[in-house]
């Protein structure tokens, strides 16, 4: 309900994260039913597996669920994958659907880390065009 002193109704959340290294990022994502797991994808690939904030957002994605205006609720995975990932979820009796490579129904995320020695380092989705940009 538009009113005042009501909120609006929308799905956009961004993460904020403060690390035990003094590192804090932000960093969110549009994207439906995906934006949650894009946002939880992009977090560990920097946070776990200590890519760069550009490389963790271009990786290929996938997306369980819905996308904008589309009633399949299958695994959806962009064609970077390698092909034997298609066949071996199939397998496990998934429904799978391939898409272009660097498909927006996947999302565009942006991220911006702060490391605890005040360098910030930045990424944002080839998928879309925004830009990472600083001074």
């Amino acid at each position: 309900t538009l009113a005042p002193g009501k909120k609006p109704f929308h799905t956009l959340n961004a993460g904020l994260a403060q690390c035990a290294s003094g590192a804090s990022m932000v960093y969110g994502s549009m994207g439906g039913d995906g934006q949650p797991q894009t946002q939880a994808t992009i977090f560990s690939r920097v946070m776990q597996f200590s890519d760069h904030p550009q490389q963790a957002i271009e990786r290929p994605r996938w997306l369980l669920g819905r996308t904008w205006g589309a009633p399949s609720d299958t695994l959806k995975l962009e064609s970077r994958f390698a092909p034997g990932v298609f066949q071996a979820l199939r397998g496990l009796g998934h429904e799978v659907e391939e898409f272009g490579p660097w498909d927006e129904s996947f999302g565009h995320a942006g991220m911006i880390v702060r490391h605890a020695n005040g360098v910030l380092e930045g990424g944002y989705d080839p998928r879309s065009n925004g830009a990472a940009i600083g001074f």
